[in-house]
């Protein structure tokens, strides 16, 4: 449990790591238009990233057992 915990923090690094690597030169540009988005907005896309996120380590873990 301890390996692919670590495993997915590594890899949630990882992508955030490649993720602001290319976009650095713009990402002033992108947080000014994150900005203009109604925060109610955002907190909706989150919790719908979040439950699509639990839902997928559920159905990991139910159909695959132990990793």
């Amino acid at each position: 449990m301890l390996k692919l915990f670590l495993l997915g923090i590594g890899l949630l690094l990882f992508f955030e790591g490649v993720l602001y690597f290319f976009l650095a030169r713009n990402l002033n540009t992108l947080l000014d238009q994150l900005r203009k988005v109604d925060p109610q907005k955002i907190k909706t896309i989150s919790l719908l990233m979040t439950i699509i996120g639990a839902c997928l380590i559920y159905f990991t873990f139910r159909f695959y057992g132990d990793l």
